[in-house]
């Protein structure tokens, strides 16, 4: 696609949790718990609420539409201000540190006077219904083109256990909302700015790791198409692709108005009731539903069913809006007979209802309530199709398609929350903040000043165990050790099963420092750490794991290994070295340097191919030649 041509513009909207010790309107710590751990639980209805204006939000009015009884997980961790049973406290100051140390990173300006609002939500994600967030900064720069509108600090969202049920250990961590301009043109570019927002944020240090603790929204429009926002991208790798079947899902829905108008479309106001016509049928959906209405689309014949994204067609669109009347569906003519309805009743219900052949109808069973409120939403989907694309607020699904969530919120969502009281950001505390490293100018230095290759640099940069590193070089311990240690060998503990959030920094230091002071070898390091994670002292882990050997029992114990092999080192020659390494090894437990070891193992496996070679003699040949009785050679 020429995303030029079809005038893509695009800006992001990034949520990143602040790892601070309590959360943004209590004392609460920032902890996230096991469901199984929860204290009580209770129950919610929420409602919209008109904002001053006397307005309802557009998408509240959406969410209103199926009154849904909402479920909550209170913890010994949580308190009445996440029940809504409390007046908040004064805004987070170590929060509103890390947000405007994010703000002067991309050199931005300071409100005179950070006040609090509150951001109508009644989706469930908050026990209020609704977030409360302030406005901190404004107007920052992109490198490379771009700017930053304005920083957000808010608090998080409960955290969904299934449809109506949420744990309310995440609900009021803060987290920053970083807003950019529309001014990205191509997925690539989209991709770019998200990975350099994401960058400087983990720069400071002071940000949560992890699945979850930053979601990218993606604000998405084409020519002739219209705005619509994609929530809660988490994986960088995929944003290219939600801008790419975004785009197309635009060009798709505009392609078919175009069609619809080229054939006179329209939309009905009434739904017609078929229920009669569906006493035998048997499709078990149509069998057991109270009401069954026919909505015929005049002219939708074809589109109903035609795809606008892997996996969707406009006919999802249509079952998206259904839903909210609280439907498991719909069914229409474009894509049966099936699903236990026959060819002769579809024939029956165009009969029934009149349709052409050009016309699309649309089938939606439930109770009779939620059927014509579904029907309803259908005729409102339908008639946007003649519009071309809506505004709207729309998930991403797994691999980069997206459905319909609600429509775009409007000025009316927001108001003043009368429970907190406004900060001042004056000049002496913005000139207080101190500006951390980027991490790319950390991984140029850690491969310019500590030698370490570019890749594995800008690894440990990245890495969360960044400050755990600065912290091993800072004592000492060698920079090849400690990113080895960390980038690998704590990756292959977590994954063999050992519970390596159970060892302290602390013991990661030691075990690396035992094997600088030479008690231990390297090699002795993920049984040192496994054990220590299973609660052994360090000091009986070196004893156990590591026994110390000297160089003339080492000398000792290869050359009986080499001799005990004798046939196998002939046969082999030097590619015995790498078998042999590994019987050493086993035997001195990680005692001794690996490096040492195969020193050793050389030079009696050498003697033991040719014991009559002087090692001394220019014509000896190492590793990699095999020697045989004849006195010949093979390279």
């Amino acid at each position: 696609m020429d995303y030029e041509a079809r005038g893509l513009k695009a800006g992001i909207e990034i949520h990143q949790q602040l790892n601070t010790r309590e959360k943004l309107f209590c004392g609460c710590p920032t902890t996230l718990r096991k469901f199984e751990e929860r204290t009580g639980e209770f129950y919610r209805y929420l409602r919209a609420t008109e904002s001053e204006m006397g307005e309802i939000d557009r998408a509240a009015k959406e969410e209103m539409k199926h009154l849904r009884r909402f479920t909550y997980y209170a913890y010994d961790t949580t308190c009445l201000v996440e029940n809504d049973e409390e007046p908040p406290s004064p805004l987070n100051p170590e929060a509103l540190e890390i947000s405007l140390t994010i703000a002067r990173m991309f050199g931005m300006t300071p409100i005179e006077q950070c006040h609090t609002m509150r951001k109508l939500v009644i989706d469930g994600s908050n026990t209020s219904g609704f977030q409360r967030t302030a406005l901190v900064a404004v107007r920052g720069e992109i490198p490379g083109g771009g700017t930053i509108e304005t920083i957000c600090l808010e608090e998080e969202a409960a955290q969904r256990v299934q449809e109506n049920t949420f744990s309310l250990d995440r609900l009021g961590i803060p987290l920053v909302e970083i807003t950019t301009s529309p001014c990205m043109h191509t997925p690539e570019e989209v991709a770019r700015v998200a990975g350099y927002l994401g960058m400087v944020l983990r720069s400071t240090g002071r940000v949560k790791r992890g699945l979850g603790t930053i979601r990218q929204d993606i604000n998405i429009s084409i020519r002739e198409g219209a705005r619509v926002e994609i929530k809660g991208v988490q994986e960088l790798d995929l944003i290219a692709e939600v801008v790419r079947r975004e785009a197309a899902r635009q060009v798709a829905l505009l392609e078919i108005r175009e069609t619809l108008r080229e054939r006179g479309a329209e939309v009905p106001e009434e739904p017609v009731d078929v229920t009669a016509l569906f006493k035998e049928t048997r499709s078990s959906i149509l069998k057991k539903a109270a009401c069954i209405l026919a909505v015929v689309l005049p002219g939708f014949a074809g589109l109903v069913g035609r795809e606008i994204q892997p996996g969707r067609r406009l006919g999802s669109e249509f079952a998206d809006y259904a839903k909210k009347c609280g439907v498991g569906g719909i069914f229409h003519t474009d894509e049966l007979p099936a699903y236990g309805v026959t060819g002769d009743e579809v024939e029956e219900i165009r009969r029934f209802t009149k349709a052409g052949p050009d016309d699309c109808v649309v089938l939606v069973a439930a109770s009779g309530t939620k059927a014509a409120c579904a029907a309803s939403q259908v005729v409102e989907r339908a008639g946007m199709a003649l519009q071309g694309v809506p505004e709207e607020t729309r998930r991403m699904l797994e691999g980069g398609s997206t459905a319909y969530m609600r429509p775009l919120p409007g000025a009316a969502r927001m108001y003043p929350e009368t429970d907190v009281l406004p900060v001042s950001i004056g000049s002496d505390l913005w000139e207080f903040i101190e500006l951390p490293e980027l991490l790319t100018e950390r991984a140029k230095r850690y491969s310019e000043e500590l030698g370490l290759d570019a890749g594995v640099a800008r690894q440990i940069a990245y890495s969360e165990h960044v400050q755990l590193f600065d912290r091993a070089i800072s004592e000492g311990i060698s920079p090849g050790l400690a990113s080895r240690t960390l980038l690998s060998t704590m990756k292959e503990l977590s994954r063999d099963g050992v519970p390596v959030e159970a060892i302290g920094d602390g013991a990661v230091i030691a075990v690396m420092k035992s094997v600088e002071e030479g008690r231990a070898a390297k090699e002795a390091v993920p049984g040192l750490l496994g054990s220590v994670a299973g609660g052994t002292p360090l000091e009986d882990a070196v004893a156990a794991c590591a026994p110390a050997i000297g160089a003339g029992d080492l000398e000792a114990l290869i050359q009986g290994i080499v001799r005990d092999r004798s046939e196998f080192v002939a046969q082999k020659g030097m590619a015995a070295l790498g078998p042999l390494m590994g019987v050493v090894m086993a035997e001195v437990r990680g005692s001794v340097d690996g490096k040492l070891v195969s020193e050793l193992l050389r030079k009696e496996i050498a003697k033991a191919c040719r014991p009559d070679l002087d090692r001394k003699n220019p014509f000896f040949i190492g590793q990699g030649t095999k020697f045989y009785e004849n006195g010949g050679l093979n390279n």
